[in-house]
């Protein structure tokens, strides 16, 4: 301590590069080990990938309902990986391109997502620098909150849009923060600055929309002195956001007779499409909650699912089943270990919500926390009635990745309140920040995909 002091280092910034080196670990140890071709869905995304690179750079063709049931997703999660096709194409030989480049690009975009996860992670270390008028934009706060998330490595590691999701909401909510901080006065390229960003989001995939409903919500419940400012802006950039993704949608009606066509028939929308125990587990879940939370143990459980796959690896994608439960590795024993990640998440999701809707109460004056206070509660409600809409027996929609733009964003909220208790009481902020890190450090081999240490006999 008395050696960081003479070098003008605070013990925060070191925990904080440690655990930035950390996260750096995961991240090459996943690329090394872990094939997107075990990722959910992937046959059907690899098929989008290579439908759509077939086609590129002479054209930018879709791939229909019959060439991958993942029809439906927008395109920018697979521009990355149908361009790395290309050239990869073009520089191999080969009997079977499609094949031999598949190992190559989907590598490559492991290793881009892995980038754009951490420049997400700088936009917002810079944003929160700005709302807490902190002198540094190391946020150790932020930084634990968001790392010991299991899902996030999980989702980067596969080929999907939602991890552009995150790096263009990153965008969003700093530009959000901007326009109120010119007191919602901005020029014609904060105009079409967000409207490109709106775009993105869009194109992105369909959650994103979630993002943009609160929008509506505050333009209405605003103040009236600067209703028509928001109105104004919202308007001309939302109609800039459609101009470049609207295509898309419209393409998606014409093929497939709705704009947001999925691959699964809707039946009628009831709350009865789903059981009882979908919305309230019973008892008995609770008890596999905490001693056995893989599949299928848990049926078509709402809330114990995406708590599961949120802090470990419900469906056993990246960790332990190599997709097929009946050939799996050791799941019964990597069963236990994540029941009692679940069970130390208890006090880290506790610390996460209080926290967050400390944030709000402390600062809902800001236009930039009502906007994400409204966005949490529009994504999980929205999430919800689309897993009502869409029934599964075996609760096949819920996923943590899909949402994994809700976790994010109160993490980011929470830590706002977290940040502010290092001022305001020391000593209970040092309690949460320890047991955090030895959280962190006992759930680590969750974020690793394959379990290496002590789990596989010799």
């Amino acid at each position: 301590m008395i050696f960081l002091k003479k070098i003008n280092i605070k013990p925060n910034q070191v925990l904080f590069y440690l655990l930035l080196i950390s996260v750096l670990y995961v991240l090459i140890y996943n690329i090394l080990y872990y094939s997107p071709k075990l990722g959910y869905d992937s046959e059907a995304h690899f098929a989008y990938v290579n439908t759509l690179s077939r086609y590129l750079p002479q054209k930018l063709y879709l791939p229909s309902a019959e060439e991958t049931r993942e029809f439906f997703n927008p395109p920018i999660g697979y521009l990355f990986p149908s361009i790395t096709q290309v050239f990869c194409r073009n520089l191999i030989e080969s009997n079977n391109f499609l094949a031999d480049c598949e190992p190559i690009y989907s590598k490559a975009t492991q290793i881009f997502q892995s980038f754009l996860y951490l420049i997400t992670i700088a936009i917002n270390l810079f944003t929160l620098k700005l709302f807490n008028n902190s002198k540094s934009i190391v946020n150790l706060e932020y930084l634990i909150l968001l790392s010991i998330l299991g899902v996030n490595y999980r989702t980067i590691s596969m080929i999907r849009g939602e991890p552009y999701i995150l790096f263009f909401m990153s965008i969003f909510l700093y530009l959000i923060y901007k326009f109120e901080l010119s007191i919602f006065e901005t020029n014609s390229n904060m105009i079409v600055l967000v409207g490109i960003t709106i775009a993105c989001l869009a194109l992105s995939r369909q959650w994103s929309f979630f993002l943009f409903i609160p929008l509506i919500l505050l333009v209405i419940f605003s103040k009236k002195k600067y209703r028509i400012l928001q109105l104004k802006f919202w308007t001309i950039s939302g109609l800039i956001g459609a101009l470049f993704s609207s295509w898309f949608y419209i393409n998606l009606y014409l093929q497939n007779g709705s704009f947001l066509a999925f691959n699964k028939s809707r039946p009628q929308f009831s709350f009865k499409n789903q059981q009882y125990d979908f919305y309230l587990p019973s008892y008995e879940h609770l008890q596999i909650l905490f001693t056995k939370p893989i599949r299928p143990n848990l049926d078509n459980q709402f809330i114990t699912i995406l708590y599961s796959d949120l802090w470990g690896d419900y469906w056993g994608y990246f960790s332990f089943t190599s997709k097929y439960l009946n050939f799996g590795r050791d799941q019964s024993l990597i069963g236990d270990y994540l029941a009692r990640v679940n069970i130390v998440s208890i006090f880290t999701f506790t610390i996460i919500i209080v926290f967050c809707a400390l944030t709000y109460r402390n600062f809902k004056y800001s236009y930039l926390i009502k906007y994400i206070n409204l966005s949490i509660l529009v994504s999980f409600f929205g999430y919800l009635l689309f897993t009502i809409s869409y029934p599964e027996v075996s609760g096949d929609t819920i996923k943590a990745s899909y949402i994994i733009q809700l976790f994010h964003l109160v993490v980011f909220s929470a830590s706002i309140y977290f940040h502010n208790l290092k001022n305001k009481n020391k000593k209970f902020y040092n309690f949460i920040l320890l047991f955090l890190f030895l959280a962190y450090i006992h759930n680590f081999q969750s974020f690793l995909s394959h379990f290496p240490f002590g789990f596989y006999p010799a």
